[in-house]
Formats: C-alpha cells, structure tokens, sequence
C-alpha cells in the first residue's frame, strides 16, 4: 500500500465534503453542521494530509508495523469521529443517543490512539527524520 497516496486521496474526499457542507451552511444561513464541518475539515482534511506529507518526506520504512498502525488508525478514527459527531449532534435517525455516543467516543478513541502512535513513532523511527536525508 502506498501510504501517501491513500492518506492524500481520503483527505481530498474530506476536502470535498467540508467544502459541500460549508457551502450549504452558507447558502442555507443555518450553522447546524459547524462542528461536524469544522472536525471534517481538520481531521479528515487537514490531519490525514498532514500525515501523507509526513510518509513522503521522511524515509520511514514500508514494512514498518508503527506506520501501518497509524495509517489504519487514523483512517478508521477519522471516520468514527466524524461520523459519530454527525450521529451525535444531528440525531438523523431519532432518538438513538446510547449508540450514537458509543460511535462518537469509540471513533475518536481510535483517532486520539492515531496521534499517540504517531508521535511514539517520531521517536522510535527517529533516525529517518532529519534535514539530511
């Protein structure tokens, strides 16, 4: 798998539903949706871009079991949390607020365990970040 392609590719669809739901708050003039665009935009966005720059500027190696974690972690999470959010806050199938709870905090655990993994792996994979490479 190729991690900068993959991360990049989803970021850009997060990109795309950011910008759509900005556009109908905008055009709607009802900001129901803010936090589940603002959270889009940032995590699925702005994180997981963040992250492709990251596996294509340093040389971490392909066969690396941290980066695979943080690449399926971050994915999955980002989902969980957006989606969860969106269950959470806009409640689009009625009253389910137990199971859209359990979404939401379960989704941005496997997130939050991206970001921890992610900076156990700046240290552990230390050596293959630095202005010399």
């Amino acid at each position: 798998m190729d991690r900068t392609r993959f991360l990049v590719r989803v970021s850009a669809i997060y990109a795309l539903i950011g910008a759509f739901i900005g556009s109908h708050m905008a055009g709607a003039g009802g900001y129901e949706f803010r936090a589940v665009h603002a959270h889009i935009l940032v995590v699925g966005w702005l994180s997981l871009f963040s992250f492709a720059i990251y596996y294509k500027v340093f040389p971490i190696p392909k066969k690396s079991v941290l980066a695979t974690t943080q690449v399926w972690t971050a994915f999955i999470g980002s989902i969980g949390l957006t989606a969860g959010m969106w269950l959470y806050y806009v409640k689009p199938f009625g009253d389910m607020n137990t199971f859209n709870l359990i979404f939401f905090i379960v989704g941005g655990s496997i997130l939050m365990l991206s970001f921890i993994v992610f900076a156990i792996m700046t240290f552990v994979q230390g050596n293959y970040i630095s202005e010399d490479n």
